[in-house]
């Protein structure tokens, strides 16, 4: 269990996981949708998901090929938790944001005074 949660978790997988659940995307497109995602992280992103039973990877045989990749039966069953997660983080950035800057002015004044 672990294991699996720790693979949807992954600092990237989330926002992939619900760029494909809403329908068929292509790299570029994803690449774009992730900012500050690099292309080889979204590649091995990609590999692992596809490994995991989570993303389909098609190549249709035009020049230059065209590659998809879409969310399988399983992934799009995560999609609703992955999206209120996803909200509920968006919500509350700002708030935690706040509460690390409450936490690190009194977790430093202590150390100021030895």
């Amino acid at each position: 269990m672990v294991e699996v949660l720790g693979r949807v978790s992954a600092k990237w997988n989330i926002s992939i996981l619900v760029a494909v659940s809403e329908g068929p995307v292509r790299f570029t497109e994803l690449e774009r949708a992730l900012v500050g995602i690099s292309r080889r992280m979204l590649t091995l992103n990609l590999r692992n998901l596809e490994r995991d039973g989570l993303v389909v990877r098609t190549v249709y045989p035009t020049v230059p090929p065209k590659v998809e990749y879409e969310a399988t039966p399983m992934a799009r069953e995560l999609y609703g938790s992955l999206l209120a997660l996803t909200s509920w983080a968006e919500r509350h950035r700002e708030d935690v944001t706040l509460a690390r800057a409450r936490y690190d002015a009194t977790a430093e004044a202590p150390s100021a005074a030895r």
